[in-house]
């Protein structure tokens, strides 16, 4: 039947959209998670007078904010009071460029940043946030710990997926779409959960440390690309998993209408 060639390079066509569409939607889902988990604007704290509370505490918030046995009230305090962000791995605050104390307040301002330490990755937090003795406070501690390991765990499955669609390539076969749709699915799990982890994460704090009067925190643009990605993975995964699944099925169609 001279229908059949044509209905079958209808098909193909139709697969290849579909695959060539879910690449691009991985490779930008996955671009958006590298450049959320590199940048530190995940949340922002916007202070009305930030250059007048550095220059009444002189030097010794960003001393402070620096040390390596700062506590998390300490450097939360210091965010509040500097128009701080936080990322996954490092904190930052904006600070006067010449802030000591026989200095007159500057509006010329610069941003400093400390990185988290994987140490402070893995880091109890406490009931009462820089008391020691308050015992310690497992939801932060975990939600914490999760908002750290979940997205490379979702970047690692995307690229996992990634390696299979090319040996599906080379094999010139859309079976092994399936696992690359399944494991972009996993990812997009992840990266909800990462999103859900940051945002109780936060709550938590701001219930235990309430935001001063004069100060307004807001999710930052960092955690926007997050959330735009895991539903990208969504959809890449469900192209994936249609245009393998269907190709099966109407090549096993094809074949019986052949046979009969």
């Amino acid at each position: 039947c001279p229908c059949v060639p044509c209905r079958g390079a209808m098909m193909d066509n139709r697969f290849a959209t579909a695959l060539v569409i879910a690449c691009v939607l991985s490779l930008i889902s996955t671009i958006y998670m590298a450049a959320s988990i590199g940048t530190d604007f995940w949340y922002e704290y916007h202070t009305l007078s930030p250059a007048e509370n550095v220059s009444e505490a002189g030097r010794s918030i960003w001393e402070e904010f620096v040390s390596k046995d700062a506590d998390e009230k300490t450097y939360t305090d210091a965010l509040f009071r500097c128009n701080g962000t936080v990322g996954l791995w490092r904190r930052c605050i904006t600070v006067p460029k010449n802030s000591h104390w026989y200095s007159p307040p500057e509006t010329d301002m610069t941003t400093n940043c400390i990185s988290f330490s994987l140490s402070d990755q893995f880091v109890e937090k406490y009931i009462e946030p820089g008391n020691h003795n308050s015992g310690t406070d497992l939801n932060r501690t975990y939600l914490w710990r999760l908002q750290f390991l979940l997205p490379f765990v979702s970047i690692g499955l995307m690229c996992f997926g990634a390696l299979i669609g090319l040996c599906a390539c080379a094999c010139r076969s859309l079976y092994p779409a399936i696992a690359t749709g399944v494991l972009h699915f996993l990812a997009g799990l992840c990266t909800l959960g990462l999103v859900g982890c940051y945002v109780a994460g936060i709550e938590l704090l701001h219930r235990k440390l309430p935001l001063p009067e004069d100060v307004r925190g807001e999710f930052g643009w960092s955690f926007c690309l997050a959330c735009v990605s895991a539903p990208l993975q969504f959809m890449a995964a469900a192209l994936f998993i249609w245009a393998a699944r269907t190709n099966r099925k109407e090549f096993t169609l094809l074949k019986a209408y052949r046979v009969a």
